[in-house]
């Protein structure tokens, strides 16, 4: 059973959300309610903590979301730290960008490296099956390869 574990740790100006575990859709009643409460504290920031966020799904981003466009109708503001590489993909293949403040740009969608053939991979410096032993050719003290 997933679960979500949420901290708020308010401060003059500002208050955290420290989120660990799971963001989805068994979670987002608890994390609304705690984002909701947070909200209601009066502080001119949210920050919500997600470094410790193991796992997201739309439920959890649409509860971000929500409370992020009701602060900013307020005048306040809310801002998201932490978010890993995996959390930023997921927040712009959702085309949320533009919504959701960061602490940093999302950087731009990165193509997995493509698969390297078989007959070129090489495991631990071993030579792949089937391939000739590298010859090397001496080079005499005092001279460098090139």
């Amino acid at each position: 059973m997933p679960s979500l574990t949420v901290a708020l740790v308010p401060a003059p100006d500002q208050v955290v959300v420290r989120l660990t575990g799971d963001a989805d859709l068994s979670t987002a009643p608890v994390l609304t309610d705690a984002l909701a409460q947070a909200a209601t504290l009066g502080t001119r920031h949210l920050v919500v903590d997600i470094a410790t966020a193991r796992f997201w799904d739309s439920s959890g981003l649409r509860a971000l979301t929500t409370v992020t466009a009701e602060l900013a109708a307020a005048g306040r503001s809310c801002r998201i730290v932490g978010a890993g590489p995996t959390t930023r993909r997921l927040i712009a293949a959702a085309g949320l960008t533009d919504r959701l403040e960061l602490d940093g740009p999302v950087g731009p969608r990165v193509a997995p490296p493509s698969a390297v053939p078989a007959r070129t991979s090489r495991v631990a410096g071993r030579p792949r099956p089937g391939a000739r032993p590298a010859t090397r050719t001496p080079v005499p003290a005092g001279h460098r390869r090139h």
